[in-house]
């Protein structure tokens, strides 16, 4: 009886460091990720949950100059209009949206494309305020590591982009219009940023009436904002 009571207490701490071990692994995969895809093209957890189902993931990575201008410029005007000045974490975003959230808490987010891109590549979908503390900082890692052109280039290839596994703006692109990123006109670059964040139900191959206002309120802005995409130069 006292052999077998000695070995399980002295199991526990192995069973501890194992369970500290793990938690580390986890907690610094991010950050070891971070820098493989600095160069290696990424999937998104949203991507491994289909293929992990058995569902269907059409995506086909193209480098950000294979991207029609057009689509940069209305997804920052559209998402991010800081994109080029802040350092990942849009602070004054933030602090207007919780200004203007009164006591009912804030009616709308202000992630900046990096967190999203965060959000995306290492994180869960749901349970954002559990999950914004993690996102701010990988957003802020990331684009102290990436340049400010390869965080679009991972982005605009990780949204997703059509129902049924439809990821990044070619594989949206051909669904949508039939034709590669690289061709898409203003109006459709618009349109396809005004289905994020959801194109399972805005689907930029058939838009909505309200999608296609937004579309026109997103070209109206991007006309004026040739200045603020000026960090995606090579």
């Amino acid at each position: 009886m006292y052999g077998f009571g000695t070995a399980a207490v002295r199991g526990r701490p192995s069973l501890l460091r194992k369970a500290v071990l793990a938690l580390v692994v986890i907690a610094a995969a991010p950050f070891v990720l971070t820098l493989i895809y600095t160069v290696v093209p990424p999937v998104s957890t949203p991507m491994l949950a289909r293929w992990l189902t058995l569902r269907p993931v059409t995506r086909t990575w193209i480098p950000l100059q294979n991207v029609s201008a057009a689509l940069p410029r209305a997804v920052i005007v559209s998402e991010d209009a800081r994109f080029c000045a802040h350092a990942g974490v849009d602070w004054q975003a933030i602090s207007l949206v919780l200004d203007q959230g009164g006591d009912g808490g804030p009616s709308r987010g202000a992630s900046t494309i990096t967190m999203q891109v965060a959000k995306n590549l290492f994180l869960w979908q749901g349970a954002a305020y559990l999950r914004k503390p993690f996102e701010i900082v990988l957003a802020h890692w990331i684009d102290l590591v990436w340049s400010k052109r390869r965080v679009m280039e991972v982005y605009l290839n990780i949204a997703e982009w059509g129902p049924d596994g439809v990821f990044g703006a070619e594989a949206g692109a051909r669904r949508a219009f039939g034709k590669s990123a690289a061709r898409l006109s203003a109006r459709q670059a618009a349109v396809m940023t005004a289905a994020l964040p959801n194109p399972v139900l805005r689907d930029p191959k058939r838009p909505s009436r309200h999608a296609s206002t937004l579309a026109s309120v997103i070209i109206r802005r991007a006309g004026g904002a040739a200045g603020l995409t000026g960090c995606l130069a090579r």
